[in-house]
Protein backbone atom coordinates (compact mmCIF):
# COMPACT_ATOMS: atom_id res chain seq x y z
CA UNK A 1 0.00 0.00 0.00
CA UNK A 2 1.50 3.31 -1.09
CA UNK A 3 1.77 6.09 1.48
CA UNK A 4 0.03 9.41 0.70
CA UNK A 5 2.86 11.64 2.01
CA UNK A 6 6.10 11.71 3.98
CA UNK A 7 5.01 14.52 6.29
CA UNK A 8 1.44 15.84 6.74
CA UNK A 9 0.43 19.45 6.13
CA UNK A 10 3.25 20.24 3.72
CA UNK A 11 3.17 20.80 -0.03
CA UNK A 12 5.22 17.79 -1.09
CA UNK A 13 6.44 16.96 -4.58
CA UNK A 14 7.47 13.44 -5.52
CA UNK A 15 10.26 13.19 -8.11
CA UNK A 16 11.50 10.33 -10.27
CA UNK A 17 13.40 9.83 -13.51
CA UNK A 18 13.23 7.50 -16.50
CA UNK A 19 15.85 6.46 -19.02
CA UNK A 20 18.94 6.55 -16.85
CA UNK A 21 20.22 3.20 -18.09
CA UNK A 22 19.54 3.79 -21.78
CA UNK A 23 22.16 3.97 -24.51
CA UNK A 24 20.21 6.59 -26.46
CA UNK A 25 17.86 9.48 -25.92
CA UNK A 26 17.29 12.10 -23.26
CA UNK A 27 16.74 11.32 -19.61
CA UNK A 28 13.31 12.43 -18.37
CA UNK A 29 12.12 13.31 -14.89
CA UNK A 30 8.78 14.29 -13.43
CA UNK A 31 7.69 16.13 -10.31
CA UNK A 32 4.16 15.65 -8.98
CA UNK A 33 2.27 17.29 -6.12
CA UNK A 34 -0.78 15.23 -5.22
CA UNK A 35 -3.60 16.21 -2.87
CA UNK A 36 -3.32 14.55 0.57
CA UNK A 37 -6.52 12.59 -0.02
CA UNK A 38 -5.51 11.21 -3.43
CA UNK A 39 -5.96 7.47 -3.79
CA UNK A 40 -5.76 5.05 -6.67
CA UNK A 41 -5.81 1.25 -6.50
CA UNK A 42 -3.70 0.78 -9.62
CA UNK A 43 -0.93 3.33 -8.98
CA UNK A 44 2.46 1.76 -8.29
CA UNK A 45 6.10 1.97 -9.33
CA UNK A 46 5.89 2.34 -13.12
CA UNK A 47 8.19 -0.67 -13.58
CA UNK A 48 5.53 -2.83 -11.90
CA UNK A 49 2.81 -1.66 -14.28
CA UNK A 50 2.01 -2.69 -17.84
CA UNK A 51 2.42 -0.09 -20.56
CA UNK A 52 -1.39 -0.01 -20.92
CA UNK A 53 -1.84 0.72 -17.19
CA UNK A 54 0.79 3.47 -17.25
CA UNK A 55 -0.97 5.27 -20.09
CA UNK A 56 -4.34 4.84 -18.37
CA UNK A 57 -2.92 6.39 -15.21
CA UNK A 58 -1.26 9.39 -16.84
CA UNK A 59 -4.43 11.49 -17.43
CA UNK A 60 -5.77 10.45 -14.01
CA UNK A 61 -2.59 11.75 -12.34
CA UNK A 62 -2.50 14.94 -14.41
CA UNK A 63 -6.14 15.74 -13.66
CA UNK A 64 -5.91 15.01 -9.92
CA UNK A 65 -2.51 16.60 -9.25
CA UNK A 66 -2.22 19.99 -7.61
CA UNK A 67 0.73 20.48 -9.97
CA UNK A 68 2.90 18.32 -12.22
CA UNK A 69 5.77 18.91 -14.63
CA UNK A 70 8.31 17.04 -16.73
CA UNK A 71 11.97 17.95 -17.27
CA UNK A 72 14.50 16.56 -19.75
CA UNK A 73 18.26 16.51 -20.26
CA UNK A 74 19.62 15.85 -23.76
CA UNK A 75 22.13 13.15 -24.74
CA UNK A 76 24.71 15.90 -25.39
CA UNK A 77 24.23 17.25 -21.87
CA UNK A 78 24.44 13.73 -20.43
CA UNK A 79 27.79 13.23 -22.15
CA UNK A 80 29.07 16.50 -20.64
CA UNK A 81 27.92 16.14 -17.03
CA UNK A 82 27.40 12.33 -16.65
CA UNK A 83 24.12 10.48 -16.20
CA UNK A 84 23.86 10.86 -12.42
CA UNK A 85 24.13 14.65 -12.60
CA UNK A 86 21.85 14.64 -15.65
CA UNK A 87 19.19 12.76 -13.67
CA UNK A 88 19.36 15.37 -10.91
CA UNK A 89 19.23 18.19 -13.48
CA UNK A 90 16.16 16.68 -15.14
CA UNK A 91 14.46 16.60 -11.73
CA UNK A 92 15.50 20.21 -11.09
CA UNK A 93 13.99 21.25 -14.41
CA UNK A 94 10.74 19.44 -13.60
CA UNK A 95 10.58 21.09 -10.15
CA UNK A 96 11.26 24.51 -11.70
CA UNK A 97 8.28 24.01 -14.05
CA UNK A 98 5.79 23.25 -11.27
CA UNK A 99 3.01 25.86 -11.09
CA UNK A 100 2.88 25.44 -7.29
CA UNK A 101 6.08 25.72 -5.26
CA UNK A 102 6.66 22.67 -3.07
CA UNK A 103 7.81 22.93 0.54
CA UNK A 104 9.42 19.50 0.51
CA UNK A 105 10.76 17.14 -2.16
CA UNK A 106 10.52 13.36 -2.04
CA UNK A 107 13.24 11.93 -4.29
CA UNK A 108 13.40 8.36 -5.55
CA UNK A 109 16.86 6.96 -4.84
CA UNK A 110 19.62 7.57 -2.33
CA UNK A 111 21.29 10.72 -3.70
CA UNK A 112 20.20 14.15 -4.87
CA UNK A 113 21.66 17.58 -5.46
CA UNK A 114 19.68 20.08 -3.34
CA UNK A 115 17.28 22.29 -5.28
CA UNK A 116 17.46 25.91 -4.14
CA UNK A 117 16.24 26.26 -0.55
CA UNK A 118 13.67 23.44 -0.68
CA UNK A 119 14.21 20.59 1.78
CA UNK A 120 14.37 17.09 0.34
CA UNK A 121 14.28 13.48 1.48
CA UNK A 122 15.72 10.63 -0.59
CA UNK A 123 13.85 7.32 -0.47
CA UNK A 124 15.37 4.11 -1.83
CA UNK A 125 12.73 2.40 -4.02
CA UNK A 126 10.48 5.33 -3.20
CA UNK A 127 8.39 4.74 -6.33
CA UNK A 128 7.04 1.64 -4.59
CA UNK A 129 6.46 3.44 -1.27
CA UNK A 130 4.95 6.91 -1.89
CA UNK A 131 2.11 7.92 -4.18
CA UNK A 132 3.71 11.13 -5.38
CA UNK A 133 6.94 9.38 -6.40
CA UNK A 134 4.98 6.57 -8.09
CA UNK A 135 2.95 9.19 -9.97
CA UNK A 136 6.17 10.92 -11.04
CA UNK A 137 7.59 7.60 -12.22
CA UNK A 138 4.51 7.03 -14.41
CA UNK A 139 4.71 10.48 -16.00
CA UNK A 140 8.48 10.32 -16.56
CA UNK A 141 8.24 6.86 -18.11
CA UNK A 142 5.27 7.55 -20.40
CA UNK A 143 6.58 10.89 -21.67
CA UNK A 144 9.98 9.37 -22.32
CA UNK A 145 8.40 6.41 -24.13
CA UNK A 146 6.46 8.82 -26.36
CA UNK A 147 9.72 10.63 -27.16
CA UNK A 148 11.53 7.38 -28.03
CA UNK A 149 8.64 6.25 -30.26
CA UNK A 150 8.97 9.53 -32.18
CA UNK A 151 12.73 9.02 -32.56
CA UNK A 152 12.07 5.46 -33.74
CA UNK A 153 10.27 6.89 -36.77
CA UNK A 154 13.46 8.76 -37.72
CA UNK A 155 15.80 5.87 -36.87
CA UNK A 156 13.89 2.61 -37.42
CA UNK A 157 16.96 0.32 -37.34
CA UNK A 158 17.35 0.28 -33.54
CA UNK A 159 14.01 -1.10 -32.39
CA UNK A 160 13.37 1.88 -30.11
CA UNK A 161 9.60 1.37 -30.27
CA UNK A 162 10.19 -1.85 -28.33
CA UNK A 163 13.41 -1.26 -26.35
CA UNK A 164 13.05 2.52 -25.77
CA UNK A 165 16.83 2.93 -26.08
CA UNK A 166 17.80 0.38 -23.43
CA UNK A 167 20.80 -1.88 -24.12
CA UNK A 168 19.00 -4.89 -25.56
CA UNK A 169 20.73 -7.39 -27.81
CA UNK A 170 18.81 -6.08 -30.85
CA UNK A 171 19.77 -2.48 -30.06
CA UNK A 172 23.45 -3.33 -29.74
CA UNK A 173 23.42 -5.43 -32.90
CA UNK A 174 21.94 -2.45 -34.78
CA UNK A 175 24.73 -0.19 -33.46
CA UNK A 176 27.26 -2.74 -34.64
CA UNK A 177 25.56 -2.98 -38.04
CA UNK A 178 24.75 0.65 -38.89
CA UNK A 179 26.66 2.75 -36.33
CA UNK A 180 25.29 5.38 -33.98
CA UNK A 181 22.86 8.28 -34.25
CA UNK A 182 23.11 11.84 -32.90
CA UNK A 183 20.88 10.63 -30.05
CA UNK A 184 23.26 7.97 -28.73
CA UNK A 185 25.13 8.72 -25.50
CA UNK A 186 28.72 8.63 -26.63
CA UNK A 187 30.17 8.34 -23.11
CA UNK A 188 28.23 5.09 -22.51
CA UNK A 189 29.52 1.62 -23.33
CA UNK A 190 27.50 1.21 -26.48
CA UNK A 191 29.19 -2.05 -27.43
CA UNK A 192 31.15 -4.51 -25.26
CA UNK A 193 34.10 -4.30 -27.66
CA UNK A 194 33.98 -0.50 -27.65
CA UNK A 195 37.50 -0.07 -26.28
CA UNK A 196 38.89 -1.38 -29.56
CA UNK A 197 36.20 0.03 -31.85
CA UNK A 198 36.35 3.54 -33.24
CA UNK A 199 32.83 4.93 -32.99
Amino acid sequence: MLLPYFEPNRIEAGCDEAGRGCLAGAVFAAAVILPADFSNDILNDSKQLSEKKRYELRPVIEKAAIAWAVGTVTPEEIDKINILNASFLAMHRAIANLKVKPEHLLIDGNRFTPYKEIQHTTVIKGDGKYMSIAAASVLAKTYRDDYMKELALLYPDYGWTANKGYPTKAHREAIRRVGITPYHRKTFTLLPEQLTLDL
